[in-house]
Parts: structure tokens; sequence; C-alpha cells
């Protein structure tokens, strides 16, 4: 039999299919193109040089039909949709009688999509659920009020530009809504915090064993429109608004095939701190210290001079961080597909802006890591977290005790469970991941306050002051 050598138009008929279905799918455009001219140069259908310029027709074809099936202009080259659903059975239980135990069921649903254009530019808009407060610390929608329709939020809305991505250096700068930059962990700040400003990161390669990541960025809080003058001020000042300003250098070393270290310092500051008094800002956590003042305000065309009595912050907030982790890979684990890692990790945060109770540390272990098939990883940590070690508002809102009273110490605040800073105990987290998109989750936080609540003249009795507590929660999740 007579054996045809294939013609040019054969050969890009053959790769039309692919194609046609990079088209459809963007994202894996790369990866289904490719492996198919591959398999052609592997069964001698085409040289290595018709393939290349197959690659080069393909890119081509691939930017024309994506154009056409998407209305984009020319210069969008592909897009991601990504997202994830969690549901959510958690439970408060305490020591103190006076402490209602609480059961709640709750979901989180995020959906988002990020653009990728020509000059290494992306835009990116995601949504989340939450209930109408508009909590900055979390997604959840709380299972309530007779399965009333529930709002959907703005989670993420950037533009990120990478200005550098050659010879061991990325460098990107991002502005917008975007997710958290820095590393911290949820001591400094809660997972589900999305800050609004901009922010610079990156990394450098040294070599193939160490390399240095970096983050920095200017944060907006919150906006003012006008400023009130405290007692004794000399007339109403410009508007000053509350920001934060911030910077994280982390060195990352593998210094044998099972070791690896990572060790981290950061730094802080919050200016016009007082201007997040209660009136300008929602208390979602506390355990900050607070005082309330008297604010007075200058006439305007449309309102007279007045006063107001506020609840702001007392001290300044910027602290230093420094954090180190150790990872040791073994081989193999009992019921645990492929290598496993041991990581032992702590952070320690001082915030010089307050002359006490300004102090914050924990310290940990995770056995193995989640996220793919037929894994699992089991946390444990203990943490002590000062009441004005940190801003209260941006630390992890599960992580909780109960006030039974109001009034504690020097704090202005309610009673009743809260999360935030003054926070002492224990948090174990178990993650198994029954596939690449399917994890299971429960996590206990065991908790009491560092400082705890005072009597309240004002009841007329004595209170139990026990603040020791149980916040018990099960997750599962789906993801892609």
């Amino acid at each position: 039999m007579k054996n045809h050598k294939p013609s040019n138009a054969m050969k890009l008929t053959l790769c039309a299919g692919a194609v046609i279905l990079a088209a459809l799918a963007p994202q894996v455009h790369a990866q289904s193109a490719d492996a198919l001219i591959d398999k052609l140069v592997e069964k001698g259908i085409l040289s290595a040089s018709e393939a290349s310029d197959l690659r080069d027709q393909a890119d081509k074809d691939f930017k024309t039909a994506f154009a056409a099936k998407t209305g984009m202009p020319d210069w969008v080259t592909g897009y991601k949709l990504s997202g994830d659903v969690r549901g959510r059975f958690e439970q408060f239980s305490g020591d103190n009688n006076m402490m209602i135990d609480r059961t709640r069921l709750r979901y989180r649903v995020r959906l988002g999509v990020a653009v990728n254009m020509l000059d290494n530019l992306e835009v990116g808009l995601r949504l989340g659920s939450g209930d109408s407060s508009g909590n900055p610390l979390s997604s959840n929608t709380t299972m309530e009020n007779n399965a009333t329709k529930k709002p959907i939020w703005v989670d993420a809305a950037y533009g990120k530009w990478t200005m550098l991505h050659s010879g061991g250096w990325l460098l990107a700068a991002t502005v917008g809504k975007m997710d958290n930059p820095f590393s911290f962990t949820p001591m400094m700040f809660d997972s589900d915090l999305t800050p609004e400003g901009a922010a610079l990161s990156g990394n450098y390669a040294i070599n193939d064993k160490h390399g240095i990541a970096f983050a920095g960025g200017a944060f907006v809080l919150d906006e003012e429109g006008s400023f009130g003058k405290a007692p004794g001020a000399a007339g109403a000042s410009s508007s000053q608004d509350p920001f934060m300003y911030g910077g994280q250098i982390t060195w990352n070393a593998k210094w044998a095939a099972k070791w690896a270290t990572s060790v981290g310092l950061g730094a802080f500051a919050i200016v016009s701190p007082r201007q997040l008094s209660d009136a300008n800002v929602a208390r979602n956590n506390q355990g900050n210290t607070r005082a309330i003042e008297t604010i007075y305000y200058d006439a305007s065309p449309n309102y007279p001079a007045g006063s107001a009595q506020v609840t702001s912050l007392v001290y300044n907030y910027t602290p230093l961080i420094a954090n180190a982790s150790v990872t040791y890979t073994a081989d193999s684990f009992p019921f645990y597909t492929g290598a496993f890692p041991i990581k032992f990790a702590a952070e320690f945060m001082n915030n010089p802006g307050a002359p006490k109770n300004n102090n914050a540390f924990w310290v940990g272990v995770t056995l193995g890591k989640s996220g793919t098939r037929k894994t699992w990883d089991l946390s444990y940590r203990y943490e002590y977290l000062e009441a004005d070690a940190w801003y209260d508002q941006l630390v992890d809102d599960d992580n909780g005790a109960f006030y039974a009273t109001g009034a504690y110490s020097s704090l202005t605040g309610s009673a009743g469970w809260f999360g935030g800073t003054n926070i002492k105990g224990h948090h174990v987290k178990l993650n198994y991941s029954f596939t690449d998109s399917f994890t299971f989750s429960i996590a206990c936080f065991i908790n009491d306050l560092i400082i705890p609540p005072t009597q309240n003249p004002s009841s007329g009795y004595v209170v139990d002051l026990n603040s020791g507590s149980i916040r018990f929660m099960a997750d599962v999740m789906w993801k892609f």
C-alpha cells in the first residue's frame, strides 16, 4: 500500500477541530491545540517546523474565533470563570448561663470572572453572597426569615497590570477592591476581607532554592465628607479620611528535598483612627479600647452648628509583625495521597501605638495539605490577641468569646458573643478533599477573653462574668 503524505490543507483541517473547541473554552486553548499538534508530530504526520507554523496559525485563528464569539475586542486574549458554593452548620455554646446556645445554617456563594488582555493587563469582577449588613468580614448568608430573597454584593472589582515578569522578577500593580495581597494569618486579616485601594506585589527568585516575596499597599477604610472638632479645637479642619498603609516581605527557602522555611516581616499604620468611630463605620467585631467623645460641628448652609457624642478609638494602630514557619515533607503518610507536609509556624505582633495590651502571637502545627483528591490537613493553633494589638475590625470574626456585660475595663462595647481582639484560646480544624473540587471541613474555636468584663453597677445585681465559649463549624464546599 502506498503511503500518501498529507497536504497542508489536510493538516490544517486536522487542527481545525482543536481550534474550534479552544474557542468555546478559551482558558484551555493552549492545552487542547498543543496536545493535538504534539500527537500529530509523534505520529510522524507533522514535522517540528510544520508544527510550529500550525501553532502560530492556530493562535491567530483562536483570537479571531474568540473575538467573534464573545464580541470582545482583539486585545482581549482570554478569560477565566471561577467560584465556589459552601454550606455551613455552626453552633455557639458557653459556660455562662447568660449565653444562649445558638445554631445557624448558612451558605456562601461566589462567582467571578477575570479577563486577560494584551500587554499583561487583567480586570476582574467577583460577586458574593452575604447578609444585609454587607459585613466586610463575611460572605455568609444566614438561612432565615421565611426564605426571604437574599442580597448579592460586589466582593472584588479590580484592574491589574503585571509590569515585569522576566529575569526572576515578577511585579504587579492592582487597583480597586481586591483579594488581600498580604499573606498574614487571620490574626491580622480575616480571610474574607477584600481591601479597597492600591497594591504593589511581586517576588524575586534568587535561585532555584531561595526567593523573596513582597507586597505593599494603601487602602481606604472610610471616606468622610466633614470632620468635627474635639472640645477646645480651633475651627473645623478639612476631611481627614482614615487610611491603612502597610508592607510585607517574606524570604522563602528550600534547604533540602524535604526541608523548607519561610520568614516574614511586616509593618502597618492606620492614619486618622479617630475617624473610625461608631458614627462613621459599623462595628462587627470588638475588643479595642474606645471612649465616648463629644464632637463639635461648625454651621453649614444646610445644618446649624451643633455637637454629637460618638464612640471613638483611643489609641493608634501601627503594628510590627514577624512570622516564621518550618516545613518537613515526608514521602508518605497513612490515608494520604502523595508526599505529606508537616508545618510548624508562629506569628508575633506588637503595636507601639498603644501603651498596654498591645501584643499578640499564635503558634501552631499543620499536618498534610488538602485541596486535591484524597488529601487532608489537620491543624492546631493557640492564639493570644490582646485588645489593642491591632484594629479589631480587620481580624478574624470567627475567633471570638462571650461578653457578659457591655462594660469591660476601659473598653466600650456590647454584651454578647463577638469576634475581634481581646481573645485567647485554641483553634482546631480538619479539611478532607474527596475530589479536587469537593472538600469537607470541621473547625472548633475554644476561647476566653483576655480582659474579662466587669460588673455593671447600674444593673443592680451581680453578673456571672465567665467568658468561655465554643464555636463549632462544619462545612461542605464545591469549587470550580
